[in-house]
């Protein structure tokens, strides 16, 4: 099952990078893969951010310290106009979105975070500019129905409901309430997988389990 919101590749939304047109996808190069069902560059500890626009557009909005918290990233996808308007991007979305990428639970992500998130916003926007039909900005009741089945869910019209509900304001939702709905549902849905593979190992139900690793990736990998 696909993860929530990833298109495969970059969308074409109207972040401003120094150096870069609007709509351009961000650069590929580095190495390997870091955010779970995202196929896009990831970027280990030795990648030169030399000559990168999207390392200057960091920098521009980083701390003395060298990282980005929410609030600074919540200034930077609000300038950038992502949302489809120039109202405030959630703050909450960026912190959910910081969580996701938090690795060392700072509360920060520095560039090779930053980098990796700013390819999967392009993903989740070319997903989100794809089930907008109407071409209103926003997602409606029918149209999230669409992109979560896109995403390889089958959920219930209560289901769906009541995330609409949650998520929606007079009915629609804009783009960064979308991105928080897609992160909830990725990280539901690993618990969910993980709790259900540990349920089958623990045998009298004493609430501990032993396993190795590579138990635990054929256990899940075959869902």
């Amino acid at each position: 099952m696909a993860y929530p919101g990833y298109g495969g590749g970059f969308g074409n939304f109207s972040i401003q990078v120094p150096g870069m047109q609007m709509g351009q996808p961000v650069p590929e190069t580095g190495p390997a893969i870091l955010l779970d069902g995202y196929s896009g560059p990831a970027y280990s500890d030795t990648y030169s951010s030399a000559g990168d626009s999207v390392y200057t557009y960091f920098s521009a909005v980083a701390g003395q310290d060298g990282e980005v918290d929410a609030e600074e990233l919540q200034r930077c996808l609000t300038q950038s106009g992502i949302n489809g308007t120039y109202s405030p991007f959630s703050l909450e979305t960026c912190r959910i979105m910081i969580a996701m990428l938090d690795r060392d639970h700072t509360g920060k992500m520095g560039f090779n975070a930053f980098k990796e998130l700013w390819a999967a916003l392009n993903a989740w926007k070319e997903n989100f500019m794809t089930v907008d039909q109407d071409g209103s900005g926003t997602v409606e009741h029918h149209e999230l129905r669409q992109a979560i089945g896109l995403m390889g869910y089958r959920l219930s019209p209560q289901t769906l409901t009541t995330i609409v509900k949650r998520y929606s304001k007079n009915g629609r939702i804009f783009f960064d309430d979308y991105v928080a709905c897609c992160v909830k549902l990725r990280a539901l849905t690993v618990i969910s997988l993980f709790k259900d593979f540990f349920r089958k190992r623990d045998h009298l139900q004493q609430g501990s389990a032993n396993f190795i690793y590579d138990d635990f990736l054929q256990g899940t990998m075959a869902i």
